[in-house]
Parts: C-alpha cells; sequence; structure tokens
C-alpha cells in the first residue's frame, strides 16, 4: 500500500533553528520542502560534491587504462597524499595532464608541419640573412619545373610528388601547387625534445593519477558526509523565520504522526498537520507485505513511483516480473549462473556486525528470486544453454512446450497476458465497489477474456470463439458504455465515448503483446543452439589430432563468446520487455500513471 501522508508545518525558536534541524534529521521520517535552497552555503557543497564525484571518475579510469596496459597496478606505483587533499591533488593532477596533453598535441602538429624540411635551424638562416641579405624561404610544391630567378634552391626532402624546397635570395609568392611555410621557431631536434619530455610528463601524471585510483574509496566515503552537508544547508536556507519563531514545512508519514507528536511536546514544537489538499502532490512512499518489499530497490533502481492517489502494485509487479525474467531469458543455465552469483553476493556481503544494507539485501532476495524461476523455466522446458537433457526429453511439461507449432507456448503467453490484465480491471473493480464505474472495470475484464478467446482463435490455437463467450462481450460492452462516464460528466468527457471502438481494439494488442515473452525467449535459445552447432562443427573425424586440438580451442572461444554475448541481450530484453509489460500494459489498465516522486525524507546518508 501507498502510506498516507500529512502535510507538515513545524514551528521553532529561531535561536534553535540548528538543533531543530538535526533533530529532524536524526527522527529520519520528514521529508523537507527544499525547494527555497539556492544560497551559497548549499551551492558550495554541491559543488564540492561534484568536484568529488569528478575526482574519483578521474581516478578509477586512470587506473582502469594502466590495469589494461600493464595487466595490474605497475610496481613502484603510490599515491601519497593526506585524505583530506585527495580531491585537489587529483584534480591538480588531472589539469597538470590536460595541460601536458595539449602541449604535446600541438608540438605533434609543428613536427608534422616541419618534419619533411629535415632540421632546418631557424637562428643559422636568421643568421646567414643578416650578414648576406639573403633571405630563407621554405617552400612545399608539387610542381616540377619553377623559376625562381637568382635565387639559391636547396632541396630538403621529399614526399611522393611533393618536394619540401628552401628558397635562399628569393620570396616566392603562394600559386596553385606552391606552398610558402612559414619558417619554425627552433630546430626539429629541439621540437623532438620537448615533445619527448611532454610524452614523459603526461605518462607520470597518468601513473599518478592511475595510483589515486586505489584509493577512491576513500574519496566515495566521503560522499554520504557531502550529502549531508548539501542537504543540511538546503534545509537552514528553508527555514522561515519572522521575530523569534522560524518554521519549515514537508510531508510525514500518518503512522508517525504519534512520535513526531511525542518529539514535538519534549523540544517545544509548534506542529500544524494536515492532509493534503487537491492539487497538492505528496511524496510516496510504498509499504508492500514484507515478503514484497525487496521490490522497492527494482523500482528506485528504474526511477519509478505511483502518484500519491495511485495503487501500489508491488505485489503483482514482483510476481510477473519473476515470471517475465524466466521466460525472456529462456535457458535454466544462464538461470543457474545468475543463481550461483547471487549465492556468492550473499557469501561475500556477510556482515561482521549487524546487518546488509537494506538496498543489497533487497537486490541479493530479488536475483535469489529471478534466478530461481528461472531454473525451474529450465527444468519444465529443458533448456540448458541451448542443450536439452536426454532423460527429461519426454516429461510432460517438456513436450508440452516444445510443441513443433508453437501453439502451446503462445497459449501460455496468451494466458499468462489476459491474467495479469484482468487482475489489473477486477483490482480497479473492487477499489471502486462504492462507484458506479466499477462496472465498466468489471466490463472491461470481460471484453479482455472476450479478447482472449479472439486471439487464440486468430493465431489458430482454438478452432473458434467460444459461443458463451459473445453474451459476455456484449454485456461487457454495454457495462462499460454506461458507466465509464457518469451522466455529469457527459460534458467534460464524453468523448471517450466516443473513443470505446478504439479502446475496445486496443486490449486485442495488449493481450498479442505477451506474445513477446515467447519470441524473445525462443530467440535466446536459437541463439545459444546455433553457436553450440558452429563451435562443436570444428572438430572432426577426418582431421589430424593437432588440428583438432588447435579447433578445440577455437570450440571453447566461440561457446564463451557465443554464450557471453546471448547472456547480455538477455539481461537487455528483460529491461526492455519484462518493464513494458508491467509498467505499460498492466499498469495502464490498472490507471497507474507512476508519475509520482519516491519519499525521500530528511536524514543522515
Amino acid at each position: 500500500m501507498i502510506a498516507k501522508m500529512k502535510r507538515l508545518t513545524l514551528l521553532c525558536m529561531d535561536s534553535e533553528r540548528d538543533r531543530t534541524l538535526v533533530l529532524l534529521r536524526d527522527f529520519g521520517f520528514v521529508e523537507l520542502d527544499l525547494s527555497k535552497a539556492s544560497g551559497a552555503d548549499f551551492a558550495a557543497g554541491k559543488a564540492d560534491l561534484e568536484r568529488a564525484e569528478r575526482a574519483v571518475r578521474i581516478a578509477l579510469k586512470a587506473a582502469a587504462e594502466r590495469q589494461k596496459e600493464c595487466g595490474g597496478k605497475p610496481a613502484g606505483l603510490d599515491f601519497d597524499c593526506p585524505k583530506k587533499q585527495l580531491v585537489d591533488e587529483i584534480l591538480k593532477l588531472d589539469a597538470q595532464r590536460a595541460e601536458a596533453e595539449s602541449e604535446a598535441q600541438s608540438l605533434e602538429g609543428v613536427i608534422r608541419t616541419y618534419g619533411p624540411f629535415g632540421d632546418f635551424d631557424p637562428a643559422l638562416a636568421a643568421k646567414v640573412e643578416k650578414e648576406t641579405g639573403l633571405a630563407t624561404t621554405l617552400v612545399k610544391t608539387t610542381l616540377r619545373d619553377i623559376d625562381f630567378g637568382d635565387a639559391h634552391v636547396v632541396e630538403l626532402g621529399r614526399s611522393g610528388k611533393t618536394r619540401y624546397l628552401a628558397v635562399v635570395g628569393g620570396r616566392p609568392s603562394p600559386a596553385p601547387g606552391l606552398d610558402v611555410v612559414p619558417a619554425p621557431r627552433e630546430p626539429l631536434c629541439e621540437t623532438s625534445r620537448r615533445l619527448a619530455e611532454a610524452l614523459a610528463k603526461v605518462a607520470r601524471l597518468e601513473d599518478s593519477l592511475a595510483a589515486a585510483g586505489t584509493r577512491a574509496d576513500q574519496i566515495e566515503a566521503m560522499f554520504p558526509g557531502l550529502k549531508d552537508r548539501i542537504e543540511f544547508a538546503a534545509a537552514e536556507e528553508s527555514l522561515s523565520s519572522t521575530g523569534k519563531v522560524a518554521w519549515i514545512q514537508g510531508w510525514v508519514p500518518a503512522d508517525r504522526v504519534p512520535s513526531l507528536r511525542a518529539k514535538a511536546v519534549t523540544e517545544s514544537w509548534g506542529l500544524d498537520l494536515r492532509d493534503p489538499e487537491p492539487g497538492e502532490q505528496p511524496p510516496v512512499l510504498i509499504t508492500p507485505p514484507k515478503l514484497f518489499r525487496p521490490v522497492r530497490a527494482l523500482f528506485d533502481a528504474l526511477g519509478i513511483a505511483p502518484a500519491y492517489n495511485e495503487t501500489d502494485v508491488s505485489v503483482p509487479f514482483m510476481c510477473y516480473f519473476s515470471v517475465f525474467f524466466a521466460m525472456l531469458v529462456g535457458d535454466g543455465g544462464y538461470g543457474a549462473i545468475i543463481l550461483v552469483a547471487t549465492l556468492f553476493g550473499w557469501w561475500k556481503t556477510r556482515p561482521a556486525e549487524g546487518h546488509r544494507p537494506v538496498v543489497v539485501r533487497s537486490w541479493l532476495t530479488l536475483l535469489t528470486v529471478f534466478s530461481v524461476a528461472t531454473v525451474v523455466w529450465g527444468v519444465l522446458s529443458n533448456t540448458w544453454f541451448g542443450v536439452g537433457l536426454p532423460f527429461a526429453a519426454e516429461w510432460p511439461t517438456v513436450k508440452w512446450l516444445g510443441d513443433p507449432s508453437y501453439h502451446n507456448m503462445m497459449f501460455l503467453c496468451f494466458t499468462i497476458g489476459v491474467s495479469h490484465l484482468m487482475i489489473a480491471r477486477i483490482w480497479s473493480a473492487v477499489c471502486r465497489i462504492n462507484d458506479s464505474t466499477c462496472l465498466a472495470e468489471l466490463g472491461w475484464a470481460g471484453v479482455l477474456l472476450f479478447m482472449y478467446f479472439v486471439t487464440n482463435s486468430i493465431v489458430g490455437i482454438m478452432p473458434a470463439i467460444p459461443k458463451f463467450m459473445f453474451p459476455v462481450f456484449y454485456v461487457s460492452l454495454a457495462l462499460v458504455f454506461l458507466f465509464t462516464v457518469k451522466p455529469s460528466q457527459l460534458k467534460t468527457r464524453g468523448a471517450e465515448l466516443g473513443m470505446l471502438p478504439l479502446n475496445v481494439m486496443s486490449t486485442l494488442g495488449d493481450i498479442i503483446s505477451y506474445v513477446r515473452l515467447f519470441a524473445v525467449g525462443l530467440a535466446s535459445v536459437k541463439v545459444a543452439q546455433n553457436f553450440n552447432d558452429m563451435a562443436l562443427g570444428l572438430v572432426s573425424s577426418d582431421n589430424a589430432w593437432w588440428a583438432n586440438a588447435l579447433m578445440a580451442v577455437g570450440t571453447v572461444l566461440i561457446l564463451l563468446i557465443g554464450h557471453a554475448l546471448n547472456f547480455a541481450m538477455a539481461g537487455l530484453s528483460i529491461l526492455v520487455h519484462a518493464v513494458r509489460l508491467n509498467t505499460l500494459e498492466f499498469s495502464n489498465h490498472k490507471g497507474v500513471t507512476w508519475s509520482g516522486s519516491a519519499f525521500s525524507p530528511f536524514r543522515k546518508h
């Protein structure tokens, strides 16, 4: 369910404002209205956090690049810097590296320009001009016969048809096929020396940044404190005051009001608590049954929350998401890998004292449920890395799901789909039991059931639509038409009745869309099978033993790369399809818009 919220206005003595905020933060169940925060302390806190995050990204990237180059941390690298100066030192090193890289790129451009002229010495050319009055001009040309008059021409280099010349005693003008190149500032050998120094400086700075990456965790440990500082500064700036009284507004869950009142009595606060008014958007605190609480971590990761006046759909979301996860992955072997990795995660994160963080525990629970569901699907369908186990080939579920016509799989998908959508409609009807629109929701449930049989008939799973479904459909349409819009709303919502035919047809598309569970899962299995066939086809009895030995290596590589790619694509399909079926098809029928903002209380990170 979605927790009821109360609009809070808290009054305190202006002299006690900082202490009040500290106590509210320790209370940890009030979301403050921080929209007024824009002062210097708040901006400074955000800037410090952004600098720290940037420093971590820079250091970790440098460490990853160096590890890729050297296969690990190069020997002798260390980053000796006080913890308080880590961020400043990393950003300083990064700025120096950027400057050195810019200098190196500039010098490389100079070498590309003047390299073909050889080690030309501009100081010597200037000395000749001073002593003899003969200027030296550098020329790049593709022309063969050029008349420079009385000037002395020296060819300094050649590249293909292009010649690089020094013209002494003449000042040729640019022409088609002839370019006059300004004299360099220094000999090429000096530029090369400076380039080598710049590249060496870049390498040293990258070594230092790579070493700093080993201390990135110390910077990350500062993040919670920086976030606390930002929020506290925002809260301070959001406090309004008149004379000796200060106040701040926010939201508090209704079940926490007694505790807040007791705190207010102790601290001599004034409280004004009221229900949300029309048009207000309170934050959303989802409180599903204990068994289904881990799904909140998935909601947070997706960045979604139902609106305050909508319904908490955590229970069906988690149940059906588990089924979708299993069918979209489609392979019990992949599920076993996820399960082993999850069990390792449970072991790796076992706390020495206290408990695991809630987010970690939630994700481990979710992955355990999803992976077990996938393994169960692998048992039912006999799919293990694209290979079926011989002893399971005759199991009833394996034979039924393995129907060559794929009718059984499509029937299963449509059945899952209609059950999912009908739950949404019947649930809405129960929620509106005291309102006439309850009958419209029941009518939509009947329309969905009729379209379920239509879908099965279209694809040839059923020979025809059962006759008893036609009266059900007509009655359902009548309920939808008569009770969707109340007579008093005909002027404002009457157009919805005109859209009824399109909405009815869209229910057919909604049910058909669940066939993606079969199509994507089948694609995953077929890709795995094709990689298996490709890999195993390399080894042949007609080959020499040494050829088969080489082919065996190729077989292993193909299997590893192929299944890794397939595994990654399965993960992508979950993000696309499993999330869509819950947040779009199901939510549209339930009336969940996911337009809410999650409850974010003022508390220490």
